[in-house]
């Protein structure tokens, strides 16, 4: 193409445009003056320095941000059952506790983590009447190696003071077969201690709070607006960005409330579809909590109370031609087009749009294919 026949296309290119205009939340070009679109219009000359770049097949989603906070799955309380002259050992914030290692220390004798749902409340020993307790301490003595010819049972059988000998033997405790109230404490699991109630040499009260503690299971705390809680359910993947504004690590929605609660303040949601017909009455300030637990903890490192922001996906394409936003072109009479380009040659394609997902929209249009290159601005 000579330089006069350039300076001809800018010149009618200058004659078709006119200011950009915002649709959908996107800034695109409006064609005022173009001729009726048919196969092989040649392309007006752009009055701006242009680029191209690939029409694509892809899966497209959008997002609605919130805020949540980083902390620790579950919240326990270790309640004293050991009688005593003074706490003679604490373990310090922030320490993790495994099962069988020492919770605390009671005139010299440590109080034994053990996992389980139902809290120490009597002795166990032989002839015990049977119970969920029993075998709760069947379990855990197996757990630890010391279940040779035990069974998941609610009996207190000889195998049961044999495995308790041997434990007591290997922690230094009195050897008697039985195991006294207070001298272990029950959890459902790990614990990674948050609190700690007695300070040292003061006076054990049995039935008193000594120690509270999480999980060491990093979780996301999001309140979710009302409006949009409908965008998520239990078991959908969700992108958490950390403190740090820019990395993300995936995380899977483990619960959602069912009763709102109203805050005070602002929900810390980006803004999202609005509450439809039939959405309920709740205000803006109404929300219900939303549990994330990450896929890989370690990307939560030691923070805890942290703020982050969860993304939910709003909606989602898949497997569909998308190009640039910068691409369309707003036509005059309605809709959009993207100008095609075969060579020095061009044609404008009127396109239906879909989905807006950040940088790419959705679209479909007669000839249109992937691999193809659309007209955009130069940056």
């Amino acid at each position: 193409m000579t330089a006069d026949r350039a300076d001809g296309r800018r010149r009618r290119r200058a004659t078709v445009m006119a200011a950009p205009v915002v649709a959908a939340g996107v800034t695109v070009g409006v064609v005022l003056g173009v001729p009726a679109l048919r196969p092989g219009h040649p392309a007006a000359a752009p009055a701006v320095a242009v680029a191209y770049a690939p029409v694509v097949r892809a899966d497209l989603t959008n997002t609605v941000q919130v805020s949540g906070s980083l902390g620790y799955a579950g919240s326990y309380t270790i309640v004293n059952q050991a009688q005593g002259t003074a706490y003679t050992g604490l373990p310090a914030v922030g320490t993790t506790i495994r099962r069988g290692q020492q919770l605390y220390a009671v005139d010299g004798a440590p109080i034994t983590l053990f996992y389980g749902g139902t809290p120490e409340w009597r002795a166990l020993f032989a002839g015990v009447t049977p119970g969920r307790d029993v075998a709760q301490l069947n379990r855990n003595l197996m757990a630890l190696g010391y279940g040779a010819g035990l069974s998941d049972s609610e009996y207190f059988t000889g195998a049961t003071a044999y495995a308790v000998e041997l434990w007591q033997a290997a922690r230094g405790l009195p050897v008697t077969g039985t195991v006294p109230l207070g001298q272990v404490a029950y959890a459902p699991g790990l614990l990674r201690i948050t609190g700690v109630t007695p300070v040292l040499g003061s006076p054990p009260q049995p039935g008193t709070s000594v120690l509270t503690a999480t999980s060491p299971v990093p979780v996301v705390i999001a309140q979710v607006p009302v409006g949009q809680e409908y965008l998520v359910k239990a078991g959908d993947i969700v992108t958490v960005t950390l403190p740090d504004g820019v990395t993300t690590t995936p995380g899977v929605v483990t619960s959602i409330a069912s009763v709102a609660s109203s805050g005070g303040g602002s929900s810390g949601a980006a803004p999202g579809p609005s509450p439809g017909p039939g959405s309920g009455s709740g205000s803006s300030q109404d929300t219900v909590q939303m549990t994330v637990r990450l896929t890989h903890p370690g990307a939560a490192g030691r923070l805890d109370q942290a703020p982050v922001s969860v993304n939910i996906i709003s909606a989602r394409v898949r497997d569909v031609l998308a190009v640039p936003v910068s691409a369309l072109v707003a036509l005059a009479g309605g809709g959009y087009a993207v100008e095609v380009v075969h060579g020095s040659a061009g044609r404008l394609v009127a396109v239906q749009t879909g989905l807006f997902s950040q940088t790419l929209v959705q679209v479909s249009g007669p000839g249109l294919a992937a691999g193809q290159r659309v007209e955009v601005p130069s940056s």
